[in-house]
């Protein structure tokens, strides 16, 4: 059942309309706020076939201005690596035992970043991380041998992003407490990031639309311009 205020939300804005971000970003404000601060989101449909390897856009980006939540980051890393994580940070640092906590179940964080040598023991945990895009990966900058910069950066806010089966990427980029501002210059980073990894294979339109959204509310078309 939608709510009354959802109703209300969708009814207020023209959804055929197209927005310059800021734009969005000022109508999405004015909307009726829900009881907690939500999180805004923004999609790019991209002119990509995720099927094929070489268009698999799929990365991270640092958004200057975070993601107004505390990221839960653990860590595969041994010796001065993981004297490295915990300094940084990391919520959990372990080799072995930490694989066997994940497996027996437990799923209490966002990001899973490991030190190179690390991957034998975390190879064995895709069918885990895998479905929820948790698991390690160079490309995306969780498999690096800087454990301490890699936990700095994405408990400031640095989020991974990739393509799904759709041809969506989909990150979140705030919260409706943020300025308008902070929103715009952190989704700009984002599709600046996205634009730079345009596939040379791609014929085409490369971003199809991008829309932008908060939890409970209603997506809004935006046009982007750089």
């Amino acid at each position: 059942m939608v709510s009354r205020r959802a109703k209300e939300n969708a009814n207020a804005i023209d959804r055929s309309q197209v927005f310059e971000l800021k734009e969005a970003f000022d109508a999405i404000k004015k909307l009726r706020a829900a009881k907690f601060d939500e999180t805004v989101e923004c999609v790019a449909r991209l002119g990509v076939d995720p099927k094929k390897s070489d268009q698999m856009v799929r990365g991270a980006v640092s958004l200057p201005h975070g993601l107004g939540k505390e990221v839960k980051v653990i860590c595969f890393a041994e010796g001065n690596f993981a004297d490295d994580a915990k300094e940084a940070g990391a919520a959990e640092v372990g080799g072995d035992e930490l694989a066997k906590k994940i497996e027996g179940g437990w799923t209490d964080f966002d990001i899973v970043i490991a030190h190179p040598a690390m991957m034998k023991v975390v190879g064995r945990l895709g069918r885990v991380l895998g479905p929820s895009g948790k698991m390690p990966s160079p490309k995306s900058g969780t498999v690096t041998a800087d454990i301490k910069l890699a936990v700095s950066e994405f408990m400031a806010g640095k989020v991974e992003f990739r393509v799904d089966s759709a041809g969506n990427v989909h990150v979140p980029i705030g919260k409706t407490s943020f300025a308008s501002d902070q929103l715009t210059e952190n989704a700009s980073t984002f599709l600046e990031q996205i634009i730079s990894m345009r596939p040379a294979t791609v014929k085409g339109a490369y971003i199809r639309n991008i829309s932008v959204s908060t939890t409970m509310g209603p997506g809004l078309k935006v046009v982007y311009s750089h």
